[in-house]
């Protein structure tokens, strides 16, 4: 039997039944002329020459119902690297490349930084946050869906139902989130199955039913790097700049949208993208680095509401959560026998000691200074700081394309 199970906690729209590409297609294209939807793709210039970007770039010189595509450049060295960028997206009409590590933009962040806004260092959050500025500098956007570019299991279907739930007057809802199976040969995931849900787990054990620790856990796959939102909360939201940005982006919505307009949406039923090695030794890389920054972002959460930081919880939490992933992991390797996949038990409970050493590292440095790493401003607080800031930064990106 499908799978139509409602937690409670936000809607799940799930995949049922045959596909039905063309008659969402459809209806995107007949409501997206009231009601506009643009695509947001933060993008590495190192993604140009892997074959998920050049399978996404496939799929979309074949939609029609897209206002535009805004490529959010981060990484790029110098004017050629993202002249490569701005070229290999030639092929898409409606795409827009924005140079976010670019000097033309670095000068609005620049001022922005000698007005007391901090937008951080160069990556993804900075991309994410910046493409979503300069579709707001445009103004002809109803919504915004966002995704990564190295997805090699990408196709219409999937962005469709990404876009979907936020453009549909019957459905409207302000925020959408992505979810997928995540398996081959073998499980993945592994950030998700081995620390974040783990951690969730662990932590309502120690506080409580505590309504953000509710919300996340109701999420099938809470660092999914898709979603999309109305206009209205790009306004509103702040985000991180590091790896914590999709727990700091759905505390955001939790913060300022009501859950009964809050859904989540799978879009496939198998998703693959380019794997992220351990970096068990160095905490500044892999998913080692992204772990610690997935814990700094909860913790800061968790601290606007209420919850206190000490060396007490923090050994508290370091072994409930070890106890709880290690039981995960026991899960999953029946899981994995019964479904024939592979299962490295032993790696598995490397990773989740690596994730164990991470989670303390983060919690210890949060103790210690808990603004360590601010979020990026919204743009409520941009635009009353510098009036005239998107409009430069529309500016800007012109002045870009013909560099």
């Amino acid at each position: 039997m499908s799978d139509f199970h409602q937690t409670g906690g936000i809607t799940t729209l799930h995949r049922l039944g045959s596909p039905s590409l063309d008659r969402l297609e459809a209806q995107l294209k007949n409501f997206g002329r009231e009601r506009p939807i643009s695509l947001v793709l933060p993008c590495l210039h190192s993604e140009i020459k892997g074959p998920g970007l050049h399978r996404i770039v496939e799929v979309l010189r074949e939609l029609s119902y897209l206002n535009h595509i805004i490529v959010s450049v981060s990484g790029t060295q110098n004017h050629d690297e993202f002249r490569a960028v701005r070229d290999f997206f030639r092929s898409l009409p409606e795409a827009i490349c924005v140079w976010g590590s670019g000097p033309t933009v670095g000068e609005l962040l620049e001022r922005m930084q000698e007005s007391g806004l901090n937008t951080g260092p160069d990556g993804k959050g900075r991309a994410v946050w910046l493409g979503a500025g300069y579709a707001l500098a445009r103004g002809d956007a109803d919504a915004l869906a966002f995704h990564d570019c190295d997805i090699l299991t990408y196709d219409r279907e999937f962005l469709a139902r990404l876009c979907f739930p936020v453009v549909h007057p019957n459905l409207d809802y302000d925020f959408c989130k992505g979810y997928y199976g995540r398996v081959t040969d073998r499980l993945h995931g592994r950030v998700t199955r081995l620390f974040m849900s783990p951690l969730l787990s662990s932590l309502k054990r120690i506080l409580g039913p505590l309504p953000l620790l509710e919300f996340l856990e109701a999420f099938r796959y809470p660092l999914a790097g898709e979603f999309s939102m109305k206009m209205a909360l790009v306004r509103q939201i702040r985000i991180p700049s590091d790896w914590g940005l999709e727990v700091g982006i759905m505390s955001e919505v939790f913060r300022n949208v009501s859950p009964q307009r809050v859904c989540q949406v799978g879009l496939c039923d198998n998703y693959d993208h380019k794997h992220q090695e351990l970096s068990r030794d160095d905490p500044t890389r892999g998913l080692h680095r992204m772990v610690i920054d997935i814990a700094t972002s909860l913790f800061r959460n968790l601290a606007s509401v209420g919850v206190e930081f000490d060396a007490g919880f923090l050994n508290t939490l370091g072994a409930a959560y070890l106890r709880q992933a290690q039981d995960t992991v026991g899960a999953y390797a029946d899981e994995a026998l019964i479904n024939g996949l592979f299962f490295d038990q032993h790696d598995e409970e490397v990773m989740v000691e690596t994730f164990t050493a991470a989670l303390r590292a983060a919690g210890l440095a949060f103790v210690r200074n808990p603004m360590r790493v601010p979020l990026i401003p919204n743009w409520h607080r941009v635009i009353a700081a510098l009036p005239d800031f998107l409009t430069d930064l529309r500016y800007a990106v012109e002045i870009d394309q013909r560099c």
